[in-house]
């Protein structure tokens, strides 16, 4: 930027008493000061700069309190009032751009320092909010910032029209919206600017900008605010263009495959397709409750069964459930299902969405997560679950027998030190040996996959949707994929088999529902009733109509789902799930 220096303005300074000074109404000319706070322009022909190199006091608050952002809001609105008594509307209809910054920057990157393009081939319209401004005599420098950049607006009075200069100075406050058109100039100190000589106010900012030394730095406004987030903080912007990019190379990826995107139902009468507690709705004309869908799985089975051979969903899945940095109540997932084919090949598609997303966001394969170099290079290891326990925690559960219990004191002898009282219910608490199996693997082995690595082969107990495998009794042909310890997909060999089908799911309501007996109540010693888990209160329900789909016979298919926001996540270098979700589910304010 031109070289004024820009001042934060102390909140101790910024009082109600003194604004109306500060925020250039009613003064007269002078020396103008940039309040990075989001206020106007001050004109105070009296005050003095302070030094070049001084910083404002670490203690200074990094919020603007309730009672100056309400004062800053009354005189901006005053400045509303005052351009419309000029006949000036604040609130434009529209503005012709004949080009966007990051074009500008673009097309005259090799204008020289100090060099000026005044003829009417380099007339120039832009359009964007104004995010800095400093002013001294006759001369202005604004920042703009459109969707694809910033650029400097060089504004002098001789070649603004009329009061124009005068109405930047005391009206045009940082977060207002402007149009402006001019010619092109490169300033002495290489900044390219449009050098103005008209402009619009086309929205009038009425609330102040965070602060610019700090930016937005409280976590949980960033995420209520995200509107204000990405004006105050640009990069996270970037994340949800890099998200819109993944989602295109997703279509792209899928389709090339000859893959039909289908909708299905978000409103359904049985939530299937996945184990979660669901939303319950209640339809006043049906008279009957209905379910925010769990999974996309089920009715795009249908289609397989009405004839369609290669179908996806990208979709909102909502559940229920905890929030945490990798849990949000409705979140995205593309589900696809193939039909003639097996869970080896859906591998094979799992490599190739994510190595092409890779690219497309990246430009590489090696990328960095929280500090981990991942390799996405294909291809990826791949190793039974059972496999897996044994190489971490030396327990071989092809050598146990079917004692259950005799499988429960092998499991701690060999992982029990150490092991917190949780993890140690979890393990005792496991009603089959498929489960322990899944239990040991998620608490100790699901850590250690940082390294792109598919899981095979689970137990058919906890994968009531998945095909029995065809060599080893007890098991499914399923995998997961897993990715810095997070399971990014889900794929199986579907199962086509309606009384297999049938009995697995019926055994999974039943499963459900004598858990939920269990934790409808107990007494805590007083007589009095006590809720002991509340995640297990939810109905489950058969849905009839896809058993009775799969009866007129669904061929063999293999399907998979793969959450979009974790690999959105892992691509963009995003801690937790709400940094890529624009507006995330929060608790309610305080």
């Amino acid at each position: 930027m031109e070289g004024l220096k820009v001042w934060r303005l102390s909140s101790s300074i910024a009082r109600p008493s003194n604004l109306r000074q500060l925020f250039g109404l009613g003064t007269s000319s002078g020396l103008v000061r940039c309040l990075d706070n989001g206020a106007a322009a001050a004109n105070a022909t009296n005050t003095r700069l302070p030094s070049r190199n001084r910083r404002a006091s670490t203690s200074t608050s990094t919020s603007t309190n309730t009672s100056d952002r309400e004062a800053v809001r009354a005189i901006r609105l005053k400045k509303v009032e005052q351009l419309r008594s000029k006949g000036t509307e604040p609130y434009g209809y529209k503005w012709d751009r004949s080009h966007s910054a990051k074009e500008l920057q673009e097309i005259y990157k090799d204008l020289n320092n100090g060099e000026e393009l005044d003829s009417e081939s380099h007339h120039v319209s832009i359009a964007g909010r104004i995010v800095a401004r400093r002013a001294f005599g006759k001369l202005a420098f604004l920042t703009l910032r459109d969707d694809s950049g910033t650029i400097q607006l060089y504004c002098e009075k001789e070649r603004l029209l009329n009061d124009q200069f005068e109405q930047l100075k005391t009206l045009v406050d940082i977060g207002d919206i402007l149009g402006a058109s001019g010619s092109i100039k490169r300033t002495e100190k290489g900044e390219l600017s449009v050098k103005v000589v008209s402009f619009s106010i086309l929205t009038k900012s009425l609330l102040p900008l965070p602060d610019k030394f700090h930016g937005l730095t409280d976590i949980d406004k960033r995420y209520r605010q995200r509107y204000v987030d990405m004006i105050a903080n640009p990069e996270v912007a970037d994340i949800f263009r890099k998200r819109a990019k993944i989602m295109r190379e997703i279509r792209k990826t899928v389709e090339s495959r000859g893959f039909v995107e289908v909708e299905t139902p978000v409103l359904q009468g049985a939530a299937g397709g996945a184990e979660a507690r669901p939303f319950v709705t209640y339809h006043n004309s049906l008279g009957r409750d209905l379910y925010l869908r769990i999974a996309t799985e089920l009715h795009l089975k249908r289609m397989l069964v009405g004839g369609f051979e290669k179908v996806y969903e990208i979709g909102r899945i909502f559940r229920n459930e905890g929030i945490s940095t990798r849990h949000n109540p409705e979140f995205t997932t593309i589900e696809m299902y193939e039909a003639y084919s097996d869970y080896q090949s859906m591998m094979d598609m799992a490599e190739e969405i994510v190595t092409q997303c890779a690219l497309e966001v990246n430009g590489k394969l090696t990328i960095d997560y929280q500090g981990t170099e991942i390799q996405l290079q294909r291809p990826w290891r791949r190793e039974t679950m059972h496999n897996l326990v044994k190489e971490v925690t030396g327990v071989d559960f092809t050598e146990l027998e079917d004692d259950l219990k005799v499988a429960k004191d092998v499991v701690l002898k060999a992982v029990g030190l150490g092991l917190d009282s949780k993890d140690k219910s979890s393990i005792e608490a496991c009603p089959s040996l498929g489960h322990l199996l899944n239990e040991v693997f998620e608490i100790f082995v699901e850590p250690k996959l940082l390294q792109p690595t598919f899981v095979l082969d689970y137990p058919i107990e906890i994968s009531p949707l998945a095909k029995p495998h065809r060599r080893h009794a007890g098991l499914t042909e399923r995998f997961e994929l897993f990715i810095c310890g997070r399971e990014l997909a889900n794929a199986f060999s579907e199962l086509t088999d309606p009384l297999d089908q049938r009995a697995r799911l019926e055994e999974q309501v039943r499963q459900h529902n004598k858990k939920r007996a269990e934790a409808v109540s107990v007494t805590d010693g007083t007589g009095e009733q006590k809720n002991i888990d509340e995640d297990s209160m939810y109905e489950v329900t058969l849905d009839d109509d896809f058993l009775t789909a799969l009866e007129y016979g669904m061929p063999p298919a293999s399907g998979m789902g793969l959450g979009i926001d974790r690999l959105v996540m892992l691509l963009t270098d995003s801690a937790s799930i709400r940094d890529v979700i624009a507006f995330p589910v929060l608790k309610i304010s305080q």
